[in-house]
């Protein structure tokens, strides 16, 4: 490789979208038994809860996973306040609760550390991870790997999608189920992959936008956040991320005629939940683009259609793609390298 081909801006990032597909597959197809033996193992303990821990976007796929075990298993669970434990010393009674850490490089030590305190307060810990020689591996009693590889581009892309993909599954063999939903994922996902050419002429519209405001509900509500987050992160626009209900208890009143807004609209009951706020958006006359099914699409200023019959419980693992797609290009369209973000680190340790 010559070191022309070496510095094109976001080479890598675009390399570790188009590895997506196979990554679903890979877990799919490598990673799914020993998923379901370890949550087999855990489901005959029976936790009567769930905390999840982790940090930005793992901490956006342990909203999703918060979402499934709420929807599917009908156990509360919750995200952690990782301080409570490091910075203020608080030791909580976690018996017969399930602590789940989320982290990519498993390296941050407040991570490490509330996982350990979580542990010695009598929870059941698993660290979902890519990397199982990590410090977050080996303090956890259980660990999944997500197998994504490594991960080189600072905006984390194939390794969301991998802990998407794992968390469902885990979810599912937490009852008994065999993950179905989830078989045709890594076609249809290189069916999306395919379609960057849409998503650079949709890019047009924020190369020189001042903010944006991203909507969903339900499943697709984590989706908002991991899209404003890559396009914070890369793009330096400011995002706001906002569930459909919070937007209407206030924060609509910034929204005007040339306010830039992107809508994930779920095929099922969150997109339903969704539909007053979409109602609302266009009648304040929003450019409002949707990342939806077709007929939501054609009713916006502009979007992408994605893929339909998918069950809205692994919608999520699709819809983010052309979002950082459109994270991409839009840094690419203003001048800057998505590679290499200012200011960012790939391990970010917080204590």
């Amino acid at each position: 490789m010559s070191d022309t081909q070496a510095h094109v801006p976001g080479r890598i990032m675009a390399a570790e979208m188009a590895e997506q597909p196979a990554v679903l597959r890979r877990i799919l197809d490598e990673g799914a038994p020993k998923i379901r033996e370890i949550a087999a193992e855990i489901a005959a303990r029976n936790p009567r809860f769930v905390l999840l821990t982790a940090r930005g976007t793992s901490d956006n796929a342990a909203l999703y996973a918060k979402y499934l075990i709420e929807v599917l298993l009908g156990k509360p669970a919750g995200l952690t306040s990782m301080s409570t434990t490091t910075a203020y010393g608080a030791k909580p009674d976690l018996t017969d609760c399930l602590v789940i850490t989320v982290s990519q490089s498993g390296g941050s030590p407040d991570l490490v550390a509330s996982t350990k305190a979580a542990r010695d307060a009598g929870a059941i810990t698993l660290a979902v991870t890519n990397n199982p020689a990590s410090p977050l591996a080996e303090v956890s009693e259980f660990h999944i790997d997500v197998l994504a590889g490594p991960e080189k581009a600072l905006p984390a892309t194939k390794t969301y999608t991998a802990e998407l993909l794992a968390l469902y599954l885990f979810v599912e063999g937490l009852r008994g189920g065999d993950g179905a939903a989830a078989k045709d994922l890594p076609e249809l996902a290189a069916g999306v992959l395919a379609r960057q050419a849409e998503v650079r002429a949709l890019a047009e519209r924020y190369r020189f936008a001042q903010r944006l405001v991203i909507t969903s509900r339900g499943y697709g509500y984590p989706t908002a956040r991991e899209a404003a987050l890559k396009l914070m992160e890369t793009t330096y626009i400011p995002a706001s991320p906002f569930s459909g209900a919070d937007l209407l208890h206030g924060p609509l009143a910034m929204v005007d005629n040339v306010s830039p807004v992107i809508a994930i609209v779920p095929d099922g009951k969150g997109g339903e939940a969704l539909q007053p706020v979409l109602d609302r958006l266009r009648g304040r006359g929003a450019d409002l683009v949707v990342i939806g099914q077709r007929e939501q699409v054609d009713a916006a200023s502009a979007g992408f259609a994605l893929p339909a019959g998918v069950p809205e419980e692994v919608q999520a693992i699709l819809e983010i793609l052309p979002l950082q797609l459109l994270a991409y290009e839009v840094t690419i369209a203003r001048g800057q390298d998505p590679d290499a973000p200012r200011a960012l680190a790939k391990v970010t340790e917080t204590h």
